[in-house]
């Protein structure tokens, strides 16, 4: 999800009589109906209306229709419009943190070591091949753009806020920040093998994730090998 859909989602909460739509919805064991969510909450119904519509449009609710008397057929009356939470989720992080992405890794690398494999060893395949699954994924880009342009985009998807720097891509931004900063040589490891499986994933043999940390930037940068195809 684009950082502009997911601010214009978040942002539909400022409003103090959509916001206090939500949280009742969101509160309730069921679906809830226009009618209940103007009483509970004393508000108008034109209001509700609009206001439930709104959060509907932005993607915090979704909405159902159901007959309430439990009734059907002829004289049963019209189906209720009833809203719910929307399953998507939204979470805006300015730089942009992934650590759902470092969760992902290290649950799938428990799971892992669980069977007999060595965790260091779990952590790092699991890293790569998640990497490799997303460079797997962007095969258009990889055939339409050079191969450290290419790499850059795919690890902006991520976060990273890549640029270019004649034969190395620079990532401005780490997204496992404050992990980093508390477990420096595991997670830095776990970006490295990720890296280098986005890499592997868009074909690049002529690419490499070198791990170079320096100040105010990632730990990772991903350079051309003297020598590799442009």
């Amino acid at each position: 999800m684009e950082l502009g859909t997911k601010a214009a989602g978040i942002g539909a909460l400022a409003d103090d009589t959509r916001r206090a739509l939500y949280e009742y919805v969101v509160a309730q064991p069921e679906p809830v109906g226009r009618e209940q969510a103007a009483s509970a909450l004393d508000i108008a119904q034109h209001n509700v209306n609009f206001h439930l519509d709104k959060l509907v449009a932005e993607g915090l609710l979704e909405v159902e229709y159901r007959r309430l008397s439990g009734r059907s057929g002829p004289g049963a009356g019209r189906p209720s419009k009833l809203y719910r939470r929307a399953a998507q989720e939204f979470a805006v992080s300015l730089p942009p943190r992934r650590y759902d992405l470092v969760g992902d890794i290290l649950a799938a690398a428990v799971t892992r070591a669980a069977d007999g494999v060595a965790l260091p060893t779990a952590m790092s395949e699991v890293a790569r091949e998640e990497g490799r699954a997303l460079g797997d994924s962007a095969e258009g880009i990889a055939a339409d753009a050079e191969p450290l342009a290419a790499v850059a985009q795919v690890l902006a998807i991520q976060g990273y806020e890549p640029r270019i720097d004649v034969d190395e891509v620079l990532l401005s931004n780490c997204p496992f920040d404050s992990l980093a900063r508390k477990h420096t040589e595991l997670v830095c490891g776990l970006n490295h093998d990720f890296v280098q499986g986005v890499v592997d994933g868009l074909g690049y043999d002529g690419v490499r994730a070198c791990l170079e940390p320096g100040p105010d930037q990632c730990c990772v940068k991903a350079r051309a090998e003297a020598g590799a195809p442009e």
